[in-house]
């Protein structure tokens, strides 16, 4: 018996028991790499910081969503991606219509102009719980910013009467509207132009400028810029010669 145990009997002993711990470590590698069995596996404690979050977003990602911009605000022509991290389907991409609002799926049309990406997550957010979610996670993001600012609209003695795009990236003024409208008619009053303005409250505002003097002389410290929405009136002379 003692022959057995020294000799053959140990080793077979031995060989058994590595046998088992190769399969034991065979399993947990499998296990490892299995991406469902490591989504339910209990997390691991660790001292590095997390690369993300229980969503798989960035560690800057909320409850609401993670959003690629939250400071600039949307206007018609922004484009935006938008995702539900829950659908594990990919973003599909929205455009901020001329009415400012956006046709998201399952919430329909939401008035966007006006508000961050942020704020869009937040408010898309209730409805999605209230009717299709018990929680959801939502995912806007700005993938393109419009080349205009929106309209300002020219009636009266221009070529080209109708809106006029605000570029996004330039001092915009009455002037400059006016040059985008064609130039003047044959017959306009350039020294009572009219720019027509809206305040937020529902205000008016009517202020006259002299174009001869901001065109033809180069005074141009005395233009006006313009914002979305205002009016440029150009009247007819009085006498026509």
């Amino acid at each position: 018996m003692n022959d057995f145990f020294n000799r053959g009997g140990l080793r077979a002993l031995l060989l058994a028991g590595g046998v088992l711990l190769s399969l034991r470590a065979t399993a947990a590698e499998t296990f490892s790499h299995d991406p469902l069995a490591v989504a339910d596996a209990p997390a691991r404690t660790t001292n590095a910081p997390a690369a993300t979050n229980g969503a798989g977003l960035p560690p800057s990602a909320s409850a609401t969503g993670y959003t690629l911009d939250d400071r600039h605000i949307l206007r018609e022509g922004d484009q935006i991606s938008f995702q539900i991290i829950e659908d594990r389907d990919p973003a599909i991409t929205l455009v901020v219509t001329a009415s400012g609002e956006v046709e998201f799926p399952h919430v329909g049309r939401v008035v966007c102009a006006g508000k961050t990406c942020k704020q869009v997550a937040e408010e898309l957010k209730v409805p999605l719980e209230a009717e299709f979610y018990y929680r959801v996670t939502v995912v806007i993001g700005l993938n393109a910013v419009s080349k205009t600012r929106g309209r300002v609209y020219i009636w009266g003695e221009v070529r080209k009467q109708g809106p006029v795009e605000i570029p996004a990236d330039e001092a915009f003024t009455v002037g400059k509207a006016i040059m985008q409208a064609g130039g003047f008619a044959d017959f306009a009053n350039k020294r009572k132009v009219k720019l027509v303005q809206t305040a937020r409250d529902g205000t008016k505002t009517t202020r006259e400028l002299d174009l001869v003097d901001i065109l033809e002389k180069g005074k141009t410290e005395l233009d006006l810029p313009v914002k979305e929405d205002d009016f440029i009136i150009v009247p007819s002379r009085l006498i026509n010669f």
